[in-house]
């Protein structure tokens, strides 16, 4: 088992056991660039990691929504090369946004065993406040596409409050930057003919989305990084 703070310790079968993929496919991966390469540890023995992991997740969420290898590969080279297992995470919560919507009724057992642990009160109660699940009927209501971050983030220390607060900003501002978005490329196609208009209508949401998430995990990155600075220098003071 590894975690973020460990080092990676999965041989490259246990990688591949875990991702439910072969060690060829891993292997062709690696030669293909869309992972990075092992820590080389004792005997010449390569150790992956939760980022290769993650990585062989997202790339298997691509090929489900249809992109080829070729595309698979473009998307990829567009990827900051640091980016951690969460971060690779909500790229693969956004692609999987890209499909139809995937929700499914689960009852309290199927949730449980679709989220990978137990579920209390509390879990519940804050993965409702994300969105993630709606009650219904004695059942819930379940976002296939947000449910892994979801339950991924329960270990952040927010308030359910905090949550709340959250979801209204990033829900804000996020229509707002669609209906502008929307404005600006309805008036660029307006004076296209048909065939150009159904490319751009096909073409706009995966290219928009992973933009939007690039620039926000910059904007997000650089004020965590003032935030910080700012504390550590009140804090010397």
């Amino acid at each position: 088992m590894t975690t973020d703070a460990e080092e990676p310790t999965l041989t490259i079968d246990e990688l591949a056991a875990r991702a439910g993929t072969t060690v060829r496919t891993v292997r062709f991966y690696g030669t293909k660039g869309l992972l990075p390469p092992p820590v080389i540890g004792a005997r010449r023995v390569g150790h992956y990691g939760p980022a290769h992991l993650a990585r062989l997740a997202l790339i298997e969420e691509l090929q489900q929504q249809g992109m080829t290898l070729a595309a698979i590969e473009r998307y990829v080279e567009q990827l900051p090369p640091d980016l951690s297992e969460h971060d690779l995470a909500v790229h693969r919560a956004v692609v999987a946004s890209w499909a139809p919507d995937t929700e499914e009724t689960l009852t309290r057992e199927e949730l449980g065993r679709r989220a990978g642990r137990a579920l209390d009160e509390d879990d519940i109660e804050r993965l409702a406040a994300m969105n993630v699940i709606r009650p219904e009927k004695g059942a819930f209501r379940v976002d296939l596409g947000l449910l892994r971050l979801g339950v991924r983030l329960l270990d952040v220390p927010l308030s359910h409050d905090a949550i709340l607060a959250a979801r209204e900003v990033l829900v804000a501002h996020s229509r707002a930057a669609a209906r502008e978005l929307s404005e600006l490329f309805r008036g660029e196609v307006a004076e296209r003919d048909a065939q150009d208009v159904k490319f751009l209508s096909a073409h706009m949401h995966p290219l928009v989305v992973q933009a939007l998430l690039t620039t926000f995990q910059r904007s997000l990155k650089e004020e965590l990084q003032q935030w910080l600075g700012a504390s550590q220098v009140g804090g010397s003071s």
